[in-house]
């Protein structure tokens, strides 16, 4: 009984400080002071400390899992945008890589048509490789120069 009685006595004490006023004073040098007690020869007002806001737990924990939730639906979201994305990129680079090949092929035939024409081909032989070059020189400016 006597220790529960010290323990009593001790909460008392130590939390009267909790109740106690706050006072603030400015002394001659401009210093602002903040105490418990009120200084007797100062001239001094009380300090109206706000009561602390608290939030139950439980709702904490609720919006955790709300917030949780969202942003593992974004990054699903984000996800399936990526994949999309990589899969259009990787089309794109092989219809890229299709047109560079497709278009060396036009500048190889091009460069072959245009050593035979160097070559002095007689009339005939000449319009047809002419032609021949018309139409490559066409193809090659219709699919990789215009485009």
């Amino acid at each position: 009984m006597p220790g529960i009685m010290a323990v009593a006595i001790l909460t008392f004490v130590y939390s009267s400080s909790v109740f106690a006023d706050i006072y603030t004073w400015t002394d001659a040098s401009g210093a602002v002071h903040f105490t418990d007690t009120p200084p007797p020869d100062k001239h001094h007002r009380p300090v109206e400390v706000a009561a602390p806001v608290t939030v139950p737990m439980a709702e904490n924990v609720q919006q955790h899992r709300r917030i949780s939730a969202i942003r593992k639906q974004v990054k699903g979201m984000l996800s399936s945008d990526r994949k999309r994305d990589s899969a259009r990129n990787k089309s794109k680079e092989r219809a890229l890589a299709q047109q560079k090949k497709t278009c060396s092929s036009y500048r190889r035939k091009l460069a072959k048509i245009q050593a035979q024409l160097r070559s002095g081909y007689g009339n005939s032989k000449g319009n047809s490789l002419r032609s021949k070059r018309r139409n490559v020189s066409q193809a090659l400016s219709r699919e990789c120069i215009l485009r």
